[in-house]
């Protein structure tokens, strides 16, 4: 027969491997805490806007309203400009130019006048041969944003829209649906008109702020921009 001792301590084996196999079933059927949601990280553009092949939009710091043609066959905007007049101003170059334009809202005939630097050129080919054209940052403001854009200045007179926005423009503002017209209402801050005021105001006393880092490169060759068809 198993002496007392024996049974006593196989007794205390099964007791302790009993405990042993709860306690590990018992940490399996735990449930791991439940983590807050980690923000997804996404390539994607933010706050992206989807716009229409024609919208209307204001160039700052003038409250006139435009409609603007979207195309992405052209790679940088083009603004309709007349008495393009390049000059020194503190010793950097400058242009001032003539937008006459009819006011979207109201139907008015509105010339804008504008002073602004230039920021550099692009060279555009066409049926009546190579065309250079000043190039210049101005404030655009479409649906409730307002977008610093480089714009080409030509005559676009014979154009049915007075500004165009190419890819670098639709790039920063999102989509378009090539299907419909209008999508953004036009909502500028209250005061974006007199930021641009103030800003080209810093620029004419301070000519050390104006960026020209790039108006004595080679003109851009610039694809598409002579290619528009009206419909």
């Amino acid at each position: 027969m198993m002496s007392i001792k024996r049974q006593l301590l196989v007794c205390w084996v099964t007791a302790a491997l009993t405990a042993s196999t709860t306690s590990l079933a018992g940490e399996s059927q735990d449930v791991p805490e439940t983590l807050p949601d980690q923000p997804v990280q996404s390539n994607a553009v933010p706050s992206q806007l989807i716009v229409g092949w024609v919208e209307k939009a204001r160039v700052l710091p003038e409250k006139t309203t435009l409609k603007v043609k979207v195309d992405s066959g052209a790679l940088t905007s083009s603004m309709h400009a007349v008495n393009i007049d390049q000059f020194i101003r503190g010793g950097k170059r400058w242009v001032r130019y003539d937008v006459p334009v009819v006011d979207a809202e109201t139907g008015d005939k509105v010339t804008m006048h504008f002073e602004v630097p230039v920021y550099r050129r692009v060279l555009v080919r066409g049926a009546g041969g190579e065309d250079r054209r000043p190039v210049v940052k101005m404030a655009l403001c479409i649906g409730d944003r307002v977008y610093e854009e480089q714009f080409s200045l030509r005559d676009r007179g014979d154009m049915n829209y007075p500004v165009l926005l190419g890819r670098r423009t639709i790039s920063h503002i999102g989509l378009i649906d090539v299907a419909n017209t209008f999508l953004l209402p036009l909502n500028c801050p209250p005061d974006a008109d007199q930021q641009e005021r103030d800003r080209l105001a810093e620029l004419e006393a301070d000519a050390a702020l104006i960026d020209e880092s790039r108006v004595d490169e080679a003109a851009e060759d610039e694809d598409g921009g002579s290619q528009e068809y009206e419909e």
